[in-house]
């Protein structure tokens, strides 16, 4: 079982061997909020399928899929949607309070292993994204960018450019 929120509206999803049964838990008062679809699922390549449903065609295009966020953005026939699903055992875990939206923010990024600090890519007060790059790491002769793992704000850097650097060592602070 699923939970499915496209555009606002939420639906619990069963999949069968070919199709799925679908109830409108937005409209679960209304009549015909269960609906058992029946499809022919093909797929192309690594990011299109092909459905064909009562004699129609749907060309469903996989734009971003974030498995993390557990969301996907479709095209299908043209049209973009944005599709959260939830297991049962996310739903559990959030009705527990355990879903990842309560964890901590991560405040400190520490040096994954010893090395020579190559290049500094932020700067104090600089506003930066999940996964934008903060410094780059010489280890081994190998450059390693270490990225951020949230968004946020930059605190302090407590390192330059050209030191050495010990494993756990505290490189960058956030607000």
């Amino acid at each position: 079982m699923y939970q499915i929120t496209i555009q606002n509206q939420v639906f619990e999803a069963k999949t069968q061997k070919n199709g799925a049964i679908i109830q409108n838990k937005t409209n679960a008062n209304t009549a015909n909020n269960v609906v058992n679809i029946d499809w022919d699922l093909q797929k192309i390549n690594e990011n299109n399928f092909s459905i064909l449903h009562e004699n129609q065609s749907y060309n469903v295009e996989v734009i971003k899929n974030d498995l993390e966020n557990k969301t996907l953005t479709i095209k299908i026939n043209g049209n973009l949607y944005e599709i959260q699903a939830k297991t049962e055992l996310d739903l559990l875990l959030q009705k527990m309070g355990m879903d990842k939206a309560n964890i901590t923010q991560i405040k400190d990024i520490k040096a994954p292993m010893p090395g020579l600090i190559r290049e500094i890519k932020i700067q104090i007060g600089q506003q930066i994204q999940k996964g934008d790059a903060l410094l780059i790491l010489e280890a081994m002769k190998m450059e390693n960018i270490l990225k951020s793992p949230t968004d946020g704000i930059i605190k302090t850097i407590k390192v330059k450019q050209g030191d050495n650097v010990e494993k756990n060592q505290l490189l960058v602070s956030f607000e």
